[in-house]
């Protein structure tokens, strides 16, 4: 087994999810089997009960674990699918170890961070890399070198090495080298001093992958390999590009594929980048573009629906169409401020993601009617979908004070209401209808059309579901569900005298892949460029 742990310095949030997906897919393309690891330091047990203003998306995997925004790169750039035992965290190694102590794993022992939380994190990474079969296990260890709450992951990946040998544990260091626009010159000071922090640790950087704004010229590279004791070729250039998904390409460009391979002694054939070059290609090239209004409460940070974004890109590519993201804030819309229902009017489609708590909640609704009004293409993602039963029985039907129970208890037309099995339920983390489940979709509709076939699985996050008790009066006045689960439960609607509109309980962007664009996506993307979804 070899290992590839991928560090970050200076500040957080520079890309070292992107470089370990773009090492992973260098790896792909050569025939490697990959898998990779993402390690927070954060003492949650995972990232479910987190603001997304504080941690981007909440990424779902096929069993059902909500873990890092991280694992969905790489998912999307590695074409993998990956579990909950791909996210490490504080709060789970702790929550092992203690477990451990209290069935007298340990008796006699002093339990103590050396060796017995270092040997739990080790332990982990090796079992993943022995279940999923891959050649190469990606380790990447979130926040910076320095932070407090990492110090135990640091050393264990020390270790590990020391364990396994030099030739089979990889470092690369993700860092930040700043253009100062006064001086008209990158600096690498922050670099150095960066790495002088990781070898307090014990650990000499292998690669150092440097972010920056602009290409770093050779001086740059030079002084930075002098100063960190990594070969030049080793200093690889990842300034900013237009489409993330070129990041892969740029480092196979300077040789980075070809490095890792050698300093690991991993016998891989020749790179074949065609299908991604084909598919960037797609995205730079694409010479229609619509405009689609994302209507929710966290739109002040993008990440917060990263994987609605990149499925965009992907659905975009695939049909030759620039997708141009506007981001409208739903309390907003209630205020009825002009600029965001300009933004609103003005778009060819509109998505209503999904979300908790009540804030906002009435401009998604208002964007829903509109949309439904004035046969504007539409989907509406879990709440969104939800939300769009409200405004249909609300507008529709009549029922003026339809809503969730989430957000009126008291309402006397609870068209959504708590999932059966989640009355009674106190905890909070971990405890939604949660991962892949199947859907079945009926004969005829839209969606059977888009999927090409009559079942599909797809993730779910939700304890709100359509209230069956409303179900007849909701088909009988024009709403058609068109996806059911297996023991009949409304995972999808759609209007069948609209251009586009559907919604979907579960979260179908979390299944995007560039090659395997989402057939919701493909259907509202299709249907705002004025083409019939297909």
């Amino acid at each position: 087994m070899k290992y590839i742990v991928v560090t970050g310095g200076v500040v957080s949030g520079i890309g070292k999810g992107i470089t370990t997906a773009s090492i992973g897919r260098l790896l792909r393309a050569r025939g490697v089997e990959v898998t990779a690891i993402k390690i927070d330091p954060y003492i949650n047990v995972d990232a479910g009960t987190m603001n997304p203003f504080q941690h981007g998306e909440v990424f779902v995997t096929e069993d059902g674990a909500e873990t890092d925004l991280d694992l969905g790169h790489y998912e999307r750039f590695m074409d993998v699918t990956l579990s909950g035992a791909h996210n490490i965290t504080t709060g789970k190694i702790y929550s092992r170890v203690i477990e451990k102590e209290r069935r007298g794993d340990y008796l006699g022992e002093t339990v103590q961070v050396i060796p017995h939380v270092t040997d739990e994190i080790k332990e982990w990474i090796r079992t993943v890399g022995r279940t999923s079969g891959a050649d190469v296990v990606l380790v990447e260890i979130g926040g910076t070198v320095g932070d407090i709450e990492g110090m135990p992951f640091y050393e264990a990946v020390r270790q590990l090495q020391l364990e396994e040998g030099r030739e089979n544990v990889m470092f690369v260091h993700t860092t930040y080298v700043p253009y100062l626009r006064a001086a008209q010159e990158l600096k690498t000071k922050p670099t150095q001093h960066s790495v002088k922090e990781l070898r307090s640790l014990g650990i000499q950087p292998d690669a150092i992958v440097c972010r920056s704004e602009k290409p770093l010229d050779p001086g740059v590279v030079r002084k930075i390999s002098l100063y960190t004791n990594v070969p030049k070729r080793a200093v690889v250039d990842a300034h900013d590009v237009e489409i993330v998904y070129e990041v892969p390409l740029l480092f196979e460009e300077q040789g980075f594929g070809d490095y890792i391979c050698e300093r690991l002694g991993i016998d891989a054939g020749e790179p074949d980048h065609s299908e991604w070059e084909e598919f960037v290609e797609a995205v730079r090239e694409a010479e229609d573009e619509v405009t689609i209004a994302v209507v929710g409460k966290y739109v002040d940070l993008p990440d917060a629906y990263i994987s609605i974004r990149e499925a965009f890109t992907h659905a975009g590519a695939a049909l030759g169409v620039r997708v141009d993201v506007r981001w409208v804030d739903s309390e907003a819309l209630e205020a009825g401020e002009d600029s965001a229902w300009e933004e609103v009017r003005e778009a060819d489609g509109i998505l209503v993601p999904g979300g908790f708590g009540k804030r906002g909640t009435e401009g998604k609704v208002m964007a829903i009617r509109y949309a439904r009004e004035n046969d504007v293409p539409f989907l509406g993602i879990c709440l969104g979908f939800q939300l769009a039963v409200v405004e249909y029985a609300r507008n529709v039907l009549g029922w003026e004070d339809a809503h969730s129970t989430e957000f009126d208890p008291e309402t006397k037309h609870p068209v959504i209401d708590l999932l059966p099995e989640q009355r009674g339920v106190d905890r909070k983390g971990g405890t939604m209808r949660l991962g892949a489940e199947p859907v079945l979709f009926e004969e005829g509709s839209l969606l059977r059309e888009l999927y090409g076939r009559e079942v599909a699985l797809e993730r779910h996050r939700h304890r709100y579901e359509v209230n069956p008790e409303f179900l007849p009066e909701l088909e009988e006045g024009g709403l058609r569900f068109s996806g059911r689960s297996p023991d009949g439960r409304m995972e999808a609607l759609e209007l069948d005298d609209h251009p586009y509109f559907v919604g979907t309980q579960f979260h179908p962007e979390f299944k995007s892949r560039p090659n395997d664009p989402s057939p919701p996506f493909i259907g509202l993307v299709s249907a705002a460029a004025g083409k019939r979804p297909s």
